[in-house]
């Protein structure tokens, strides 16, 4: 103690150069290998992983966008393709009824006129056949009158 009085330390100061400054640094280098084995090591073991987790699921999850994006685009141009598709056997759906409707329209047309035509020819046969009649009688009238304008003379 001698020697630290001369020193000019005192005891109990601020800086006592005793056993406890080499016990301490052996504690807090002891501490430090005890924590980093039990510690340190297993917590930085969970972050790596957690990290790579985290970096494998960033990777498989932009991988997934990216399909849903072909997918999503293939899609567009199927439902593209539909419509157009569906489209063509709308128009071609419509050709073949106003094909149909006219088809349908000139025989009925036909019908008409055919049905139109029969019932004239018929009325004109009727019609020179009443007036045969007619002529027949009025011949006979005609025979008549002058047989009794004779008789009465």
């Amino acid at each position: 103690m001698t020697n630290l009085i001369l020193l000019g330390a005192t005891e109990g100061g601020l800086f006592d150069f005793d056993a406890t400054l080499p016990l301490m640094a052996v504690q807090v280098v002891l501490l430090t290998f005890i924590l980093n084995a039990l510690f340190f090591k297993p917590v930085g073991k969970v972050v790596e992983e957690r990290e790579g987790y985290v970096t494998t699921s960033r990777a498989e999850a932009k991988q997934k966008l990216a399909e849903a994006e072909k997918l999503e685009l293939d899609l567009k141009e199927q439902l593209k393709a539909a419509r157009l598709a569906a489209q063509k056997v709308i128009n071609e759906a419509e050709q073949d009824s106003d094909q149909l409707y006219r088809e349908a329209l000139a025989l009925a047309n036909a019908e008409a006129n055919a049905s139109r035509e029969e019932a004239r020819r018929e009325i004109d046969a009727q019609r020179e056949k009443a007036l045969i009649q007619l002529q027949s009688d009025a011949n006979k009238l005609g025979d008549m009158i002058v047989e009794r304008l004779l008789a009465a003379k």
